[in-house]
C-alpha cells in the first residue's frame, strides 16, 4: 500500500505568490518513533523517502503514513494506555473520538510493519495483525503549514526497542523508505531532514535526558501554523 509521508515539510511554504493549495485540509497522520536505548547514546530508526514522492522526497523520516478508513476498527493484542488516549484528544474537534485515537495509533502500527517490515504484533498472536499499544507513547504532535501540496495533522508515538517482541536487526527497505539507519540522537551528520523532524528529534532527546522512561502522561509539543508563523504549543 502507498503511504503518504506523515512528516512536515518546510516549516513555512516558499514566497511565490498566490499558493497553488490554499484551501487543503490537513489528513490525519501518525508516525513512529522506534528508540534503541541499548546504548549510551539513545538512536531512532529512520529511512529516505523515495525521490519520486511528491512530498519530501529524498529526506530521511520515521516510518508513518495517513490514517486509513479502516484502522479505527481494526483489533489489538492491547489498546492504548488511557493517559495516552486522553491526550491524543486535545485540542482537537467534536469529530475525534476514542475510535480515531485507536486508529491513529494502528496507522502507526500498520505503517512501521509495511515500511520497515518491524512488527508490534505479539508472537502469541503471530500470523495476524493485531498490534500492543499498549507500549506505545505520544510523543508529539505537528501541522503541515498551509500553502504545501500535501498537509497532515501528524502524531508521533514512540516506543523503546527493548519493549517490543520483534527482531528489530531484520528491519528492511521498502518501497516507501530506503536506506534505513539507526541515527544517534547526539549527531545527525549530513543526513536531509526537514525542519520539523530536527526539532522532533531534539524534543526526544530532551525528554529522554529529563526521564528515560518517557512517561506515558508527559506533556508533549504541538507545531501549527498561526497567522503566517510556525508555532510551537505544549499540551
Amino acid at each position: 500500500m502507498t503511504a503518504e509521508a506523515a512528516e512536515l515539510g518546510p516549516s513555512s511554504p516558499p514566497d511565490t505568490g498566490r499558493s497553488k493549495y490554499p484551501t487543503l485540509r490537513p489528513r490525519d497522520a501518525a508516525s513512529l518513533l522506534l528508540i534503541d536505548r541499548s546504548e549510551s547514546v539513545p538512536r531512532v530508526l529512520m529511512g529516505r523517502r523515495a525521490r519520486a514522492h511528491v512530498f519530501m522526497p529524498g529526506v530521511y523520516v520515521f516510518p508513518g503514513g495517513r490514517r486509513d478508513p479502516g484502522d479505527s476498527r481494526k483489533p489489538v493484542a492491547a489498546p492504548l494506555r488511557p493517559p495516552v488516549a486522553e491526550r491524543l484528544a486535545m485540542k482537537t474537534s467534536k469529530r475525534f473520538t476514542p475510535l480515531t485515537a485507536h486508529g491513529l495509533a494502528i496507522a502507526a502500527a500498520r505503517e512501521m510493519e509495511e515500511e520497515v517490515s518491524l512488527s508490534l504484533t505479539p508472537q502469541s498472536e503471530a500470523g495476524s495483525f493485531r498490534p500492543d499499544l499498549s507500549k506505545l507513547r505520544y510523543v508529539a504532535r505537528a501541522i503541515t503549514p498551509p500553502g504545501q501540496n500535501r498537509r497532515f495533522d501528524t502524531r508521533f508515538f514512540a516506543c523503546f526497542t527493548d519493549e517490543i517482541e520483534a527482531d528489530t536487526t531484520l528491519h528492511q527497505d521498502s518501497a516507501e523508505l530506503l536506506d534505513l539507519t539507526w541515527l544517534r540522537l547526539d549527531d545527525f551528520g549530513d543526513l536531509p531532514l526537514a525542519d520539523i523532524t530536527q526539532s522532533i528529534l531534539a524534543d526526544i532527546k530532551a525528554a529522554l535526558a529529563k526521564d528515560d522512561r518517557l512517561p506515558f502522561d508527559r506533556s508533549i509539543p504541538f507545531y501549527h501554523c498561526r497567522n503566517g508563523r510556525m508555532l510551537r504549543e505544549t499540551i
